[in-house]
């Protein structure tokens, strides 16, 4: 596939933040400054920001241009990929400030330097249009998760933690690099945007389907490939769960978007085995999630099975999208969701982090008694963030689970979709049981701060930059569930547009069927002649 200079120029923001993260790891050998860094960072992500924002304002001005899809060789320039590089760039910026809270002064360049490459691949893979690329954008994400993990605390449980991740995301690199293997041997191109049927190899498309699942599955925590989030979160420091909580869920959800939503259904005829099987993991994960979190006195262990969960919600959307190509809004809610999720782990995460301190980090339930009283800041923020994530009203989680239940709800009470009607309502009433169940743990994290009375005191250690970004996560949870409309009308545009490569092929493949059906004159004369 040819790259050319144009290319290379869409991606400035990106290697902006690639060398500033080369230039951190070089001057914190000689300057270990921990203030000095995080302010770097901190602009850095401001300037990457400014790039994708002053670079592709012309591309996206609300007419029939902003909703065309611009396929640019391994690049997808879409309004999807837009919204979400700018959404990962300002996770980036609040995972900095917890991470310099959090992190040793010996070690802090290096730790900013690794979630700014983090975040580097997470806005790579929200632009990917090709097998390959994509596969290396999600290993970006993948490796620096494992130095973050390995540096994060120095004990037994963090390196243990840290191994049982690594081994386990290799396994699970080489099930998703198998699935990509037989797509391209399916379709004959590696371009996403251009996938198709015309293959003798077609019969391995539920396989490829499967194996995509499977490797995509790990970064979701979606059952059966959950098993390690628990031990992992429980052994990792707080800043570390709450990046693993956020950053490979966002990877693994637009890359499923990319490959699964918008790649294989014009693959071959497997939409129906895809949205069964999607029904089937989404009921499954919510399920097991929910209720293992309801006996976790660990924190970090009951964030674990939340993330499940949620992860589960999220692939109702997914469902949706794969069930039928009107416009149900499944991958709108999707997106909606897994922003309004990132910001409540990450309020809940970071407050966690203000809360702790580098002798002793908060782990148990029993430790957040009486916080109401002692941290009554820190007990609102982790109050309003648990709301949300039991989607209690006006809070932007209940906002978010309105949006993947309507979706699943409006594609069974459609008239056109009568065989699919019974599935769809089952997994709406599934995700609402569901949503009852997490309730009760989320609500018992409030019940303990606020009506249990103090066993250990927990004095302020100074992490200020975590308190600030536990502030502006709650204050994000709360303004988008006072004004939904705003963020929902930008996934809802980026759902069309995400759909723009799916119905050009599908159009493609109808004209070439009608053709060879309906063959020239001249060709069909030389036919009988011969």
């Amino acid at each position: 596939m040819y790259v050319d200079l144009e290319t290379i120029k869409l991606l400035w923001p990106e290697l902006i933040l690639v060398l500033l993260a080369s230039w951190i790891y070089i001057g914190g050998t000689i300057q270990p400054s921990r203030l000095g860094w995080t302010l770097f960072s901190l602009a850095g992500y401001l300037i990457s920001g400014y790039a994708i924002l002053s670079g592709e304002t012309q591309l996206w001005p609300g007419g029939e241009m902003g909703n065309a899809y611009v396929g640019r060789g391994p690049l997808a320039v879409d309004y999807l990929g837009h919204i979400v590089r700018l959404f990962a760039v300002g996770i980036g910026f609040l995972f900095t400030l917890v991470t310099s809270s959090a992190a040793r002064r010996e070690l802090a360049s290096e730790l900013l330097a690794t979630l700014m490459l983090l975040v580097a691949g997470l806005m790579l893979v929200a632009r990917a249009n090709d097998l390959v690329f994509l596969f290396v954008s999600l290993e970006l994400v993948s490796i620096p998760t494992y130095v973050l993990l390995y540096i994060g605390r120095r004990d037994r449980a963090t390196s243990e933690a840290a191994v049982k991740y690594f081994f386990l995301s290799i396994l699970s690199s080489g099930l998703l690099l198998y699935g990509l293997t037989m797509l391209y041997g399916i379709a004959g191109t590696t371009t996403i945007s251009r996938l198709n049927g015309a293959s003798s190899l077609i019969g391995l498309a539920p396989v490829a389907l499967i194996l995509i699942f499977a490797g995509l599955g790990f970064k979701i925590t979606a059952v059966p490939f959950h098993f390690y989030a628990p031990d992992v979160y429980q052994g990792a420091t707080n800043a570390n769960a709450g990046l693993l909580a956020v950053a490979p869920k966002i990877a693994g959800i637009i890359a499923l978007i990319r490959l699964v939503v918008v790649a294989m259904p014009s693959v071959s005829d497997v939409s129906e085995f895809a949205w069964q099987l999607t029904i089937v993991l989404a009921l499954l994960t919510m399920t097991l999630g929910n209720v293992c979190a309801l006996w976790q006195q660990n924190i970090r262990r009951m964030m674990a099975y939340s993330s499940i969960a949620h992860a589960g919600y999220m692939l109702i959307g997914i469902a949706v999208a794969l069930a039928a190509s009107g416009s149900y809004g499944g991958i709108s809610a999707t997106l909606f969701y897994l922003i309004v999720y990132a910001f409540a782990s990450l309020g809940t995460f970071a407050a966690l982090v203000s809360l702790s301190s580098e002798q002793r980090e908060i782990s148990s339930l029993e430790e957040l008694a009486g916080l109401g009283k002692t941290r009554p800041l820190a007990a609102a923020a982790i109050a309003v963030c648990m709301f949300s994530l039991a989607g209690i009203p006006p809070l932007a989680g209940f906002w978010g689970k309105l949006a993947l239940f309507s979706s699943s709800i409006r594609l069974a009470f459609d008239a056109a979709n009568g065989s699919m009607a019974f599935w769809f309502i089952l997994l709406a009433i599934g995700g609402a049981v569901n949503a009852a169940i997490a309730a009760a743990y989320y609500l018992r994290i409030v019940a303990t701060m606020y009506f249990q009375s103090s066993t250990i005191e927990i004095k302020a250690c100074g992490r200020n930059t975590a308190s600030l970004a536990m502030g502006f996560a709650a204050l994000v949870v709360i303004a988008v569930g006072a004004l939904p409309r705003s963020v929902i009308s930008e996934t809802e545009r980026a759902e069309a547009m995400s759909a723009q490569p799916r119905l050009a092929i599908q159009q493609t493949l109808s004209t070439e069927k009608v053709a060879a059906s309906n063959p020239a004159p001249g060709v069909r004369k030389s036919a009988s002649q011969n």
